[in-house]
């Protein structure tokens, strides 16, 4: 499969276009890390393919190294921000499970003790 166009409407594929600016704390051929706006932890960072798949599922589907890809960047991302102690990788698939850009995005949160169960 082709990598899908941007969606001209996706606020992450306007992120990935320099369109609107973000925090950006790695970028690579695939991906682009950032901070999330509203952060939910001391380190909350966004990991978005540059190619805009809908969902986590989709991307496994389409693309399955670029899902490979984003969890890589991320590891390297935490490494960077030094969360030594771990981290947690949320993919939220679906607007039941609080996805509100439909842009396949990883979270990465770190930096405190994550609670389990979540939410």
């Amino acid at each position: 499969m082709n990598a899908p166009a941007p969606d001209e409407n996706c606020l992450f594929c306007k992120i990935v276009a320099g369109e609107i600016p973000a925090r950006i704390v790695h970028a690579s051929d695939h991906s682009v890390a950032f901070r999330d706006v509203n952060p939910q932890a001391p380190t909350h960072v966004l990991v978005v393919p540059k190619d805009h798949y809908a969902n986590a599922g989709e991307v496994a589907q389409h693309a399955p190294t670029m899902a490979a890809d984003l969890i890589t960047t991320a590891r390297d991302v935490a490494a960077q921000e030094g969360l030594d102690n771990g981290y947690r990788l949320v993919f939220n698939t679906g607007e039941d499970a609080g996805q509100t850009v439909f842009h396949v995005h990883l979270h990465l949160l770190g930096g405190r003790s994550l609670e389990w169960p979540p939410g």
